[in-house]
């Protein structure tokens, strides 16, 4: 499976004619591709070419003296397979913003809807362009409103779009990568990596600094660390799926034993000191309604079980003495 979009740095020379010859005639004996100057004007000091492939693939180039950078979604031509990889904020601010402006236009010409959404635009970009997964996440938001089944795409979109105009991440790469680049849609580890996304939300909006995967003694990742006023929490979030969709049968099992499937896993390897979210976005109303009204424990604390419908209230019930704060726009379940 290919990765979310990266640069490729070579550190040899390279001339115009060296890049017809070793880029531009590679790809289109292999594939079929023009190549042509880009639709932007390039970085100074640099000259660029851009190259469109017959498949609907598109590839950047741009160079001075010193050495070239590739990125693409398309296949990688011979002469740069030994180049190290580095994402946007790894390369210099003024060939990042180029790429960006010239795949953003390219994004949006495939997929003007997108348009309406800069700051998802933007930041998903590495996946929405990414070669093997740019339709599975376009129909992910487009049709299954980024993971909001019971609420409009306009809605679930605006929701994330708002949110993302808050620059809430030093690196986007991490976050956006977790969205995936799979060529088949796979509609529940999607929506489960939007809830981390849900969850960094309701801690910034009640005063936290929120930093992603935090490596721990145990050799795995925890969701989150907020931090507020010297203080940090760890955080790890995961998203039941809604009981018609499972076995379980009822909102109570369905919660009950994804939280089991957690907690018998890498949280019982920390040992504690872990606060769990858990995001029932996907119940709908009335099995929602029946976790309200038994406020059920889930096996483990402290925990926060909500739930979040674009355009109505967000509801929460804590269990255990959870650390962490919620918004002031979150009612009690």
């Amino acid at each position: 499976m290919a990765t979310p979009l990266r640069f490729r740095r070579s550190d040899e020379r390279w001339t115009g004619g060296r890049v017809r010859s070793d880029l531009y005639a590679a790809l289109d004996a292999n594939i079929g591709a023009t190549m042509d100057t880009p639709w932007y004007r390039q970085p100074e000091g640099y000259d660029a070419r851009r190259f469109d492939m017959d498949n609907g693939d598109v590839a950047l180039f741009v160079w001075d003296d010193n050495r070239g950078y590739w990125m693409g979604n398309t296949e990688t031509p011979r002469a740069l397979w030994d180049t190290e990889k580095y994402t946007f904020t790894e390369v210099a601010d003024p060939i990042a913003e180029w790429a960006e402006r010239e795949l953003l236009a390219h994004l949006h010409e495939e997929a003007p809807w997108l348009e309406a959404y800069p700051h998802i635009s933007t930041f998903f970009l590495p996946v929405l362009l990414s070669k093997d997964g740019r339709h599975t996440t376009r129909e992910f938001f487009y049709e299954h409103a980024a993971g909001f089944p019971h609420s409009s795409r306009e809605a679930g979109l605006s929701y994330y779009e708002e949110f993302l105009a808050t620059d809430p991440f030093d690196d986007r790469y991490v976050m956006a990568a977790k969205l995936g680049t799979a060529k088949q849609l796979d509609l529940t580890r999607m929506s489960a990596a939007m809830s981390e996304f849900t969850v960094a939300k309701l801690l910034l909006d009640a005063g936290y600094d929120v930093t992603p995967e935090i490596d721990v003694t145990t050799g795995h990742a925890i969701d989150f660390r907020a931090d507020r006023d010297g203080t940090g929490h760890l955080v790890e979030v995961t998203r039941p799926l809604a009981p018609s969709d499972r076995s379980a049968g009822s909102a109570v099992k369905s919660i009950r034993e994804t939280v089991q499937t957690k907690t018998s896993g890498q949280l019982q390897r920390h040992g504690g000191g872990v606060t769990l979210f858990v995001d029932c976005s996907s119940f709908d109303d009335g099995e929602w309604q029946a976790l309200r009204a038994d406020r059920p424990d889930v096996g483990h604390r402290p925990a926060v079980v909500f739930r979040v419908c674009p355009g109505e209230e967000t509801a929460a019930y804590p269990i255990g003495s959870v650390p962490i704060d919620l918004p002031s726009s979150v009612t009690d379940a």
